[in-house]
C-alpha cells in the first residue's frame, strides 16, 4: 500500500504554492506512445457506492427540470474513470513505461463525486465528508475509481517561429478554474470523442485540445511529446502534460486565426505569449499579477515544458534540468530582493 501525501510532496516553486502532486516524469525523458499502455474494459462500468450514486440522480434530475424550463443545462456524456497507474521502466535505456486502467463512467458522476466536502449520511461513512472517508490519509493514487472520473489532456504550446510558449486564461463562463491561468490547450477524456482502438487515446485528446481551442489542425506540423503525469489532489483530477511544440507557426499567425474563429473560443479569456526561455517564463509565471491566479496542475506543466526544451537544446537531461533549477534560483531571487543580478 502507498503512504498519504505531505504538503512539501506538491509542486511548488518559489512563492508559488499548489495543491498539484506530480506522479511520474520531470520533462527530461518524454514517454513515447508506444510505451503508453492503456487498458479499457467497456462492459464493465466504475463501481459507485450507493450513497453517491443517489447524489448522482439529483444532479440528473435538476438537469431534466432545468431542461423543461429552458434554462441552461449541462449535459451527461461518457467518460473514463482511472482504476489504476503503474509506472515500469524499460529493460533496455530505462525508458518510462506507464500503464493506466479505465472503466465506462458518466459526466454526472464525475460532478456526484466532486462534492469531496458533502457529508455521507449512511454506512460505515455517515458523518464524515465524502473527501474524509475516502481521501484523507490515503494515497490518493491507490483509492476507489468512482473518485477519479476525471483525465484532463494538458498541453504546453511553444511557437516555432518566434520561439515563444502560450499561457492562457480561462474565461468566467467555464466550470471549473474560472479566471484562472492555465495549460495552453487543455481537453478531458471523452467517451464520445477520445476513443481509438477500443481504448482512451491520450495522444488524440491532445491533439483535439489544439485544434478545437487554438485551431491548430492535423495538417500542421506539430511535435507533440508527453512529458509527464500529475494529479490535483484538492479536486482530485488526473492530468497528463504535453509539449508541442509548432515549427511552421508564430504568435501573430495564431492570432490571425482566432480571428477568424475557433471551435471553443469562449473557454479562454486571455492569451499571453512569452518568450520561451526559462527566465522570461518563470518570471510571467511568478508575477505578483498571474502568482495566486493558477490552476492546481498549470505551473507545473510549463516548468516541465521548459526542462524539456532546454534538454533537447543541450541534448543533456541533468544540463536540460539544471539549466532550468538555475533560472529558479535567479527569479525567486529577484522577488526578495529586486537588486539581485543574473
Amino acid at each position: 500500500m502507498g503512504a498519504p501525501l505531505h504538503d512539501r510532496e506538491h509542486f511548488r516553486i518559489g512563492p508559488l504554492r499548489t495543491t498539484c502532486y506530480v506522479y511520474e516524469g520531470d520533462g527530461t525523458r518524454p514517454i513515447s506512445e508506444r510505451n503508453l499502455r492503456v487498458y479499457y474494459e467497456a462492459g464493465d462500468p466504475v463501481y459507485v457506492p450507493e450513497e453517491v450514486r443517489r447524489w448522482r440522480q439529483e444532479i440528473e434530475d435538476e438537469q431534466r427540470t432545468r431542461a423543461v424550463a429552458g434554462r441552461d443545462r449541462r449535459w451527461n456524456h461518457p467518460r473514463f474513470a482511472v482504476e489504476t497507474v503503474a509506472v515500469t521502466r524499460s529493460d533496455d535505456r530505462e525508458d518510462p513505461i506507464v500503464e493506466i486502467r479505465f472503466s465506462p463512467a458518466d459526466y454526472f458522476t464525475f460532478l456526484a463525486a466532486q462534492q469531496l466536502n458533502r457529508p455521507l449520511e449512511e454506512g460505515e461513512g455517515a458523518g464524515k465528508t465524502l473527501r474524509e472517508h475516502y481521501l484523507d490519509g490515503q494515497d490518493p493514487i491507490l483509492v476507489n475509481g468512482f473518485l477519479s472520473a476525471s483525465f484532463g489532456a494538458n498541453v504546453a504550446v511553444v511557437t516555432g517561429r518566434d520561439h515563444k510558449m502560450l499561457f492562457s486564461r480561462r474565461s468566467a463562463t467555464v466550470g471549473g478554474n474560472a479566471g484562472n491561468w492555465n495549460s495552453s490547450a487543455n481537453e478531458g477524456l471523452s467517451g464520445q470523442h477520445d476513443l481509438k482502438d477500443g481504448v482512451p487515446d491520450l495522444f488524440g485528446a491532445a491533439r483535439r485540445a489544439l485544434r478545437e481551442e487554438l485551431a491548430v489542425h492535423e495538417g500542421d506540423r506539430c511535435e507533440l511529446e508527453l512529458l509527464s503525469f500529475a494529479m490535483d489532489t484538492e479536486r482530485h483530477q488526473w492530468a497528463a502534460f504535453f509539449l508541442a511544440v509548432l515549427p511552421d507557426l508564430s504568435e501573430e499567425q495564431l492570432r490571425d486565426r482566432w480571428s477568424r474563429g475557433i471551435d471553443d473560443k469562449w473557454e479562454h479569456s486571455e492569451f499571453r505569449f512569452v518568450t520561451a526561455e526559462p527566465d522570461d517564463v518563470l518570471a510571467f509565471m511568478l508575477s505578483p499579477e498571474v502568482l495566486s491566479h493558477w490552476t492546481a496542475c498549470g505551473p507545473a506543466l510549463f516548468q516541465h515544458a521548459l526542462v524539456r526544451l532546454m534538454t533537447r537544446h543541450h541534448d543533456d537531461a541533468g544540463k536540460g534540468r539544471l539549466a532550468v533549477e538555475k533560472a529558479i534560483d535567479r527569479t525567486t531571487a529577484k522577488l526578495t530582493d529586486p537588486r539581485s543580478q543574473d
